[in-house]
């Protein structure tokens, strides 16, 4: 019996050594760790007495502060050894000293060494948010007649500006990239950064004496945006670091607009016919220069009679600008003689091949539409599509910077009508990326919308597409109303679809093809036949139709008739007399 009962009081006092054992452990613990309610206690009348500016008597209290104070101390170095430390760009050690330095999204930098030249000045905003996305800014549709109650167009978040009273003399930008993610782009956190910099530049920047320009130095492997801070800016580029030096007027202009295509750049004042666009603010804020239209042949000469009408239709609006076009040795010259007749200077260009484009398609030299940009001769050029004819006078749009244009698709712009703003450096830039950048339509526009992100929005009827989408007959009567005013309501029509010269006078051939019909209007087809007509006829004949045309154009009918489209434009008597000649 007594064999048995060892190993079991053995077992007992190995139980008790572990309870034993524990209890000095948590014994230990309570007595080393301080109370939760003294450490909060001592920490908010720290905090208390930092504001009120007064200090600790009691022993206790002169300890927690000193613990404290170490442990804030701590997390200081912890943080300075988490901050990233940047070599300064040479080009800017060459810089005087004592200047004032706006800090703009450096959180995380090591700036000391910025601090030799001058007084650093942290720029504070609320980021925002990361549900932001770019179709908020900018949507497909907006309610521009003011029809509807439209929904509020979404803010960024700014910075306080009038909280810094100092005038800055260089602002300094952490830029984010995300490149080369899809989308980089149209990065909404991006865009607030670039506004950031842009907005406190025009209102507490410093312009240089000498030629009235801002300094800004962007810390970004991503270009800082063209659409804000333009081309020709860049002085020097140094490994990830950029230096500009921004023209304050044109970027006080830029950031004056609305900051998405939720908001007209060119607001409506109403609906009425006689209602002129107010553009009484702009028209102070920019000077006269030298601007021209302009508008691209090449290739072939199917838009020909397009250019001699779109001349024609901008000379009857009264204006005073030149009209340039660029072409290419593909027209002949008795029609380059004809466009000089119609009111055209002629420019010859070399064509640019899209890199992209497989040969012999229609987009495969449309990339030299980038030529515009070298029209340096002009501060300002308005493109217009040769398939375009004006109705009213667009000066007006001469007062708005690049890229500003109306609306297309999801967030992207047509370039039918488009301000642009010529400069080499800008035509090398496109020169440089036309490997890089995808075209979402394997054209000039999606090309340039990938440049231009950042745009601004003109009314549609400004660039009125000749197109019907939601195929519904209040779409169709209200279209068709504008296309026939009499005087215009719009101020161009943009003939999308089949063009009016390649078609019989009589109806839009539009009609007679299953995948076209979306853009087929009698009344705008009409509208292009009666400026047609009220040409000279000398130009009037460099409209007619080929032999292999008419034989389309005819077979085209046909097929409409055994489809047995319910319109039935392909019965109608065809009367053109270019049918015969």
């Amino acid at each position: 019996m007594m064999m048995k009962s060892l190993p079991s009081k053995a077992m007992i006092i190995k139980i008790n050594l572990v309870f034993l054992a524990c209890f000095l452990i948590a014994y230990a613990a309570i007595l080393l760790k301080p109370s939760t309610s003294v450490y909060h206690e001592y920490e908010a009348s720290l905090v208390r007495c930092s504001l009120r500016e007064c200090h600790h008597k009691g022993e206790g209290g002169i300890k927690m502060k000193a613990v404290l104070e170490e442990r804030l101390m701590e997390n200081e170095a912890k943080t300075e050894k988490m901050m990233v430390k940047r070599e300064m760009p040479i080009f800017f050690n060459k810089t005087e000293g004592g200047m004032k330095i706006g800090m703009v999204n450096m959180e995380g930098e090591d700036v000391t060494e910025w601090k030799v030249h001058g007084h650093i000045i942290n720029v504070k905003f609320e980021k925002v948010s990361e549900l932001f996305e770019w179709k908020d800014l900018f949507p497909e549709w907006i309610d521009e007649e003011e029809e509807m109650d439209g929904k509020e167009c979404p803010e960024i978040p700014m910075p306080d500006f009038n909280s810094y009273k100092k005038y800055m003399d260089m602002i300094v930008v952490k830029l984010p990239c995300k490149y080369p993610q899809e989308g980089w782009g149209r990065d909404v956190f991006r865009l607030q950064v670039n506004l950031v910099a842009a907005n406190l530049a025009v209102k507490r920047g410093k312009r240089s004496l000498k030629n009235g320009k801002m300094k800004l130095i962007f810390l970004s492997k991503c270009r800082p945006m063209v659409d804000m801070f333009r081309c020709e800016e860049l002085k020097k580029k140094e490994e990830d670091w950029w230096y500009y030096e921004a023209d304050m007027d044109k970027l006080a202009q830029k950031v004056s607009l609305p900051i998405g295509s939720c908001n007209l750049a060119l607001p409506l004042w109403g609906k009425e016919i006689n209602d002129v666009y107010d553009i009484s603010n702009i028209e102070s804020s920019t000077k006269i220069a030298r601007e021209a239209y302009a508008t691209v042949l090449h290739s072939s000469e199917t838009y020909v009679c397009g250019a001699i009408t779109l001349a024609q239709s901008l000379l009857r609006t009264g204006t005073k600008r030149d009209l340039i076009l660029l072409l290419d040795n593909s027209i002949s010259e008795p029609k380059r003689e004809a466009l000089i007749k119609a009111g055209w200077k002629l420019m010859f260009i070399k064509r640019i091949r899209n890199p992209r484009a497989e040969k012999n398609t229609y987009n495969e030299y449309n990339y030299s539409k980038f030529r515009l940009w070298q029209l340096t001769d002009y501060e300002k050029i308005i493109f217009i599509d040769a398939d375009i004819i004006v109705l009213r006078n667009i000066d007006l749009l001469f007062h708005f910077p690049q890229m500003t244009a109306t609306g297309n698709d999801a967030s992207i712009f047509n370039s039918g009508i488009m301000v642009i703003e010529p400069s080499n450096c800008t035509f090398k830039m496109f020169m440089q990326r036309t490997e890089e950048i995808i075209s979402y339509n394997g054209g000039d526009q999606g090309f340039l919308n990938e440049v231009f992100v950042w745009w601004h929005r003109l009314p549609r009827r400004v660039n009125f597409l000749k197109n019907f989408w939601s195929n519904n007959s209040n779409e169709v009567s209200v279209k068709n109303q504008l296309f026939g005013a009499d005087p215009p309501k719009v101020y161009t029509i943009h003939y999308l679809g089949l063009k009016p010269w390649v078609c019989y006078r009589d109806y839009d051939c539009n009609w007679d093809i299953g995948d076209q019909r979306v853009y087929a209007s009698d009344i705008a087809h009409e509208t292009w036949w009666k400026l047609h007509d009220s040409m000279d006829v000398t130009l009037q004949k460099f409209c007619g139709l080929t032999k292999q045309r008419k034989i389309e154009l005819e077979w085209d009918r046909k097929l409409a008739g055994k489809m047995g489209f319910k319109d039935e434009h392909w019965r109608i008597n065809v009367t053109d007399p270019r049918r015969f000649t």
